[in-house]
């Protein structure tokens, strides 16, 4: 597994965050910093499941965070 966090920010000030398969050591942290990034960026929150990652099946996920000014 890649324990892996990606960001982009987008034109419309949304803040897109992908996740590929967190292993289970790290799972809870990179929850922890998802919800602290959602804390801080504030506005709604989107999440999407992607399809399952080819081979493992392990769902993989986007957290779209939209920071207001």
């Amino acid at each position: 597994m890649s324990d892996n966090i990606r960001f982009e920010i987008l034109a419309d000030g949304t803040v897109k965050f992908t996740t590929d398969a967190i292993s289970p050591a790290n799972h809870a942290s990179a929850d922890d910093l998802l919800e602290q990034l959602k804390d801080t960026l504030g506005g709604p929150v989107e999440v999407t499941k992607r399809t399952r990652l080819a081979g493992l099946g392990v769902p993989l996920h986007v957290h779209n965070h939209v920071h207001q000014h």
